[in-house]
């Protein structure tokens, strides 16, 4: 049997009796360690952001239901798609399998290659009729396949989970195109200084302030605060990067709200392992380390940042922080040590 060639970017399944077989294989490739996921659209649902829910929902993610609820601002289809990109992008998915395709309008059709588009991923198609009902967007592509061997070898194509996170690229920022600013004359590390025990020296501004991985080079972090198993389970199946991030600073370095404002992309080291945060006047700035459980959703809050043309400078939570208040004070109620936080003005 001759080798065949699967596309990188975008294949079209035709399965034109609606073999179970074909839905089977394509349920049975669902492996998000693997860098892999399934979703089945759901049916007869007119909410424009449906089909985002459904990829969300793929990822473990979780949407409150009902009227209302925590997650309104993932009701549009943008912020619900960006969402989307943001933790497929930080969790490493290449590839997406969607089943019944041929049930989807040609609006939800467009919005899935344009998310494929912002994301990169590769994208696998079942179409489970005739071929001549399928519109002009997917007929005009050159890589329709048949038969389940080509299915098994498109689902085969992903290959094994990028080593790193994809990150959408950034201009350069402080912490890559400025040296590192020197200690001050006759200064050193101490061996106290070296284990940490109080805040990073403050610079003059905000805008001056060195962010994550420049300040390691003088500082070493704080390490998290514990939190509960069930705490960071319940954390990583939010649906919003921003809410899911921001949650988890609050939780595993005890700062407030009103401190979390002035978090920006840079204050997250490239790997997601450092975290620094700000205080009124920047006197009491500290550097944490992130714990291995928070980093995919600190990846997921900076990966949305970036996807939405947001610059490295600028404050990392403050959309969610301005649209999202309700759901984090939802959310928090979930989370027992959140419930002590310092400044409870902050949440009013």
């Amino acid at each position: 049997m001759a080798v065949t060639r699967v596309p990188r970017r975008l294949a079209v399944v035709i399965d034109e009796q609606d073999d179970v077989a074909y839905t089977r294989a394509a349920l049975n490739a669902h492996q998000p360690e693997l860098g892999r996921i399934t979703i089945q659209p759901t049916p007869a649902s007119s909410h424009p952001a449906t089909l985002a829910h459904d990829v969300l929902y793929a990822l473990g993610k979780r949407l409150a239901s009902g009227p209302g609820g925590p997650d309104i601002p993932l009701d549009s289809v943008r912020p619900a798609w960006l969402a989307a990109a943001a933790w497929s992008a930080a969790t490493g998915i290449r590839h997406l399998v969607v089943t019944r395709a041929h049930l989807l309008t040609t609006t939800r059709l467009n919005q899935l290659l344009a998310w494929r588009e912002a994301t990169g991923v590769q994208l696998t198609l079942l179409w489970q009729t005739t071929p001549r009902r399928m519109p002009p967007t997917l007929a005009s592509i050159e890589h329709h396949l048949t038969g389940l061997d080509q299915l098994h070898a498109a689902l085969a194509a992903s290959g094994p989970r990028p080593a790193r996170p994809f990150f959408p690229p950034l201009p350069a920022s402080p912490d890559t195109s400025t040296p590192t600013p020197p200690l001050p004359h006759g200064a050193r590390l101490l061996p106290a200084q070296a284990a940490h025990t109080g805040p990073v020296p403050p610079p003059r501004s905000r805008q001056s302030c060195m962010g994550a991985t420049a300040t390691a080079q003088q500082a070493s972090p704080l390490p998290a605060l514990p939190v509960r198993p069930q705490d960071s389970a319940y954390l990583a199946t939010l649906a919003h990067p921003l809410i899911a991030g921001a949650l988890s600073v609050l939780a595993f370095t005890g700062t407030t709200q009103i401190a979390l404002r002035d978090t920006r992309d840079i204050d997250l080291s490239g790997h997601a392992t450092l975290l620094r945060t700000h205080s009124p006047g920047h006197r009491r700035c500290r550097l944490y380390e992130v714990p291995t459980w928070a980093r995919p959703l600190l990846a997921a809050a900076r990966a949305h940042h970036r996807l939405a043309d947001r610059r490295p400078e600028e404050k990392l939570f403050a959309p969610g922080l301005q649209s999202g208040a309700k759901a984090l004070r939802a959310h928090r109620e979930h989370l027992p040590a959140l419930c002590e936080v310092r400044d409870e003005r902050a949440w009013r």
